[in-house]
């Protein structure tokens, strides 16, 4: 079970540190992978963190903006955007799946991030 946390209502050029906290499941047996979709759009994938691979993955235009991370004593993954923008209010989701990051077969309830202009 994958829980996503830490959306809310932030304005143009502010900070949110979105959380996905696994249960039954190990960060050492999956990556986790951060997604959105935003009102009548495709999702999108955003990045992902591969612990037993080492590895770490951005979409190219969520670099130097949004930052993945890990904490495997709390078995949660983190996703900590800044500098937000009004076009990245959506529906972000994480989830779980395969180590190499590309087929994903856990997901969570999404958390709603809403940007101000």
């Amino acid at each position: 079970q994958l829980q996503a946390s830490g959306g809310g209502l932030v304005q143009a050029g502010g900070s949110l540190r979105l959380s996905c906290a696994a249960s039954g499941l190990s960060l050492d047996d999956y990556a986790i992978g951060w997604f959105r979709q935003a009102p009548g759009k495709d999702r999108e994938g955003l990045s992902c963190i591969s612990n037993s691979y080492g590895n770490i993955y951005y979409t190219d235009s969520r670099k130097g903006r949004f930052t993945i991370s890990s904490d495997s004593a709390k078995n949660t993954v983190y996703l900590q955007m800044d500098s937000l923008k009004p076009e990245d209010t959506a529906l972000y989701y994480c989830a779980a799946g395969t180590r190499d990051c590309i087929d994903y077969d856990y997901w969570g309830q999404g958390t709603l991030v809403t940007v101000s202009s």
